[in-house]
């Protein structure tokens, strides 16, 4: 089979394109045919050293295909089930084995590349909204990269539970991304100062419950200055770079404020969570309630390109690798 492989960390030419023996489930494991594999930061995190890794190492968390073999002791599912998964890497390739546990069914009316392109970051926007800080019908909240793919799936879940939603973009094409969606206020970061405009907005100081912020380093401390008392910052991305250290105390100064840095694996750490989040997901596809917009798709060997791409937030919506 072939693969993208990573033997040593650095920039987009580190990503090898390879043939390698096709992988054999062990005990407990579904060996996947890949149909299509989501292009996310995390790759880029990993490529790059950021999140270090034991080398080589194929990347790719999310992907969906069907299952062509099985391991001993895999009673749940079967050959020619349509499956996804959200936190397993190597899905980077043609074909991948995972624990059978790891596995969410993906229903007859959802089309596997959508299901690659909704997982991870779907989940994510799932649990941000529901469980990091449940949104109300009233609540104010600030979504970064609102055209981005966690960001647009965002703003849809919030708007589903009744909050008011403001969020960034850097150019007008995203813009109209984010206002489909369905985001209250879209403020183009490149053309005014995001925290100005949105209290201009909103005529108040620090008007909201919440910010989710995938961007990281370049938007962090002008999001905490609008937080209201007792607001929460969700940081969950680094697409800028990692935030800087942050004192206890300036939570505390800037009315006793909470700081939280997620991360998808401990929202779906038991198999009814996980369930439970992709169960969500799909059925908000099917009904028609979620949009999931894929911007590029990119053949397996053009791995490096995509990622460039998405670093240079070049993209809208999903970026996929096809097999």
């Amino acid at each position: 089979m072939h693969a993208i492989q990573i033997s040593e960390t650095g920039g987009s030419d580190v990503l090898e394109f390879v043939e390698l023996d096709d992988p054999v489930p062990s005990s407990g494991e579904v060996l996947i045919d890949v149909a299509a594999t989501g292009v996310n930061f995390i790759d880029t995190y990993q490529r790059s050293g950021l999140y270090p890794m034991d080398l080589p190492f194929i990347p790719g968390p999310e992907s969906a295909g069907t299952v062509s073999a099985l391991g001993e002791d895999v009673e749940a599912l079967s050959v020619g089930d349509r499956v996804a998964v959200a936190f397993r890497a190597g899905g980077y390739a043609e074909k991948r084995t995972v624990p059978a546990v790891m596995c969410v069914p993906v229903p007859d009316d959802v089309p596997l590349d959508l299901a690659a392109a909704s997982l991870l970051q779907g989940m994510t926007a799932h649990y941000l909204h529901t469980d990091t800080f449940p949104l109300a019908a009233g609540d104010r909240c600030l979504i970064h990269a609102g055209a981005g793919g966690t960001g647009r799936l965002l703003i849809q879940m919030a708007k589903r539970a009744g909050a008011e939603v403001f969020t960034t973009v850097g150019t007008e094409a995203k813009a109209e991304l984010a206002r489909s969606a369905g985001a209250d206020h879209v403020i183009l970061y490149s053309q005014v100062d995001f925290a100005d405009e949105i209290r201009s907005i909103s005529g108040v100081e620090r008007p909201l419950d919440v910010v989710y912020d995938g961007v990281g380093k370049s938007v962090f401390d002008a999001s905490l200055g609008l937080l209201r008392r007792r607001g929460l910052m969700a940081t969950f991305g680094n697409a800028s770079g990692p935030v800087d250290p942050v004192s206890p105390l300036t939570l505390s100064q800037n009315g006793s404020l909470f700081l939280t840095r997620p991360g998808l694996f401990d929202y779906i750490a038991t198999t009814e969570e996980l369930e439970r989040r992709a169960g969500d997901i799909f059925a908000w596809i099917a009904s028609g309630e979620l949009d999931v917009r894929i911007g590029e798709t990119h053949p397996l060997a053009d791995a490096a390109t995509a990622q460039d791409r998405l670093e240079g937030r070049k993209t809208t919506g999903k970026l996929l690798l096809i097999p």
